[in-house]
């Protein structure tokens, strides 16, 4: 007799939705990859945050991550570099979708709690940082590590760490740090420090309280912020708009602001100088608009060689040795760092026209 085939495993969702009382929880199912956002998670929580909108049995949204690494370590960068090595144009759709989001979430209609547990970066900060209820905890380690890997903070991120106080935003995209809850609420990344142990507590309370009330009930004094301790050197050194001159200066301060210089000329060039004219120039702007300034940052990064190479050096070969070209600060000129901002014609990203028709 044939030999039965064998059940085939059934492949967990990459994200949860369900109803917990008046509450909706969205859970993201990737702990292995700590949660890495994809195109088809992107998409569900979409469409998922968008019905519990309208849903007059849905009074606040929590947003977790399952596993015990964190809530999300941010887009999936392999399935990037795929797409790039492919000749694809699955990376444009994807952004498009994820800033859609981004700015769903800034707007949502209903109490919108994130918990910043564990592992926030990147693509993580946008599904968190721009809700009104983010909660920190011991254990968060966040920020927006792009330069390492030859890309610019998007997801709103230029925005966000435009807004922070002084030149702190400015220092932590550039050394692209991993920052602490309390850094988080420095930068105004986050409203609520709750230690990790009562999150659960706190979710459970969420299912019928307000969410101002319950949080209010659970959030106690965060620990000072080794960001803000820094404040004095921060502000002096990262008040020029030229890379070159920032690290002549931290050079000249000595001490930790030597270390964030050698930081910095550790990232990629390109990557540096893009993402320090980026957060000068969405000064002003509105969410929508910056996202639509990341986009062309985003585009003119997958053309060019360095994105590619800092994905292979930190995640594929992992050797930690990428080959930047140029490979100076020096050596990557103005009008380089211009055509990143170039309009993109009909390639444009306009989010309220795509969610509300409106231009």
């Amino acid at each position: 007799m044939p030999e039965e085939a064998a059940p085939e495993e059934a492949v967990p969702e990459e994200v949860l939705f369900e109803r917990r009382g008046r509450l909706g929880v969205v859970t993201l199912n990737r702990p292995k990859a700590v949660n890495a956002l994809t195109a088809g998670m992107v998409a569900a929580m979409l469409d998922q945050l968008t019905a519990w909108a309208d849903d007059d049995g849905v009074a606040a949204v929590l947003v977790q991550g399952s596993g015990q690494r964190g809530l999300c370590a941010g887009g999936d960068i392999v399935a990037i570099y795929r797409d790039m090595l492919a000749g694809g144009d699955e990376t444009a759709g994807f952004w498009e979708a994820e800033y859609r989001l981004n700015s769903l979430v800034a707007r949502y209609p209903k109490p919108y709690v994130a918990f910043m547990d564990g592992l926030v970066l990147g693509g993580g900060v946008g599904i968190s940082a721009h809700g009104s209820v983010r909660i920190v905890t011991e254990r968060t380690r966040t920020g927006m590590p792009e330069t390492t890997i030859g890309f610019v903070p998007d997801v709103g991120g230029t925005l966000l760490l435009s807004r922070s106080p002084g030149e702190s935003g400015t220092h932590s995209a550039l050394t692209g740090a991993h920052l602490s809850g309390a850094d988080a609420l420095f930068l105004g990344l986050a409203d609520h420090f709750v230690p990790s142990e009562r999150l659960a507590d706190l979710a459970a309370a969420l299912e019928n309280e307000a969410a101002e009330a319950a949080v209010g009930r659970f959030s106690g004094h965060a620990p000072a912020s080794g960001l803000e301790e820094q404040r004095d050197w921060i502000d002096a050194c990262y008040a020029a708009d030229d890379a070159e001159e920032i690290v002549r200066r931290l050079r000249a301060a000595g001490g930790e602001a030597a270390e964030a210089a050698d930081t910095i000329e550790a990232k990629s060039p390109t990557a540096v100088k893009v993402a320090l004219a980026s957060l000068r120039r969405v000064r002003g702007l509105s969410l929508d608009e910056a996202l639509a300034q990341e986009y062309r940052v985003g585009l003119r990064c997958l053309a060019g060689p360095d994105f590619r190479e800092g994905i292979r050096a930190q995640v594929v070969d992992k050797d930690r040795n990428p080959n930047w070209r140029p490979a100076t600060l020096g050596e990557v000129r103005a009008h380089d760092v211009e055509r990143y901002f170039a309009p993109l014609g009909d390639r444009e990203l306009v989010l309220l026209e795509k969610e509300t028709g409106r231009a």
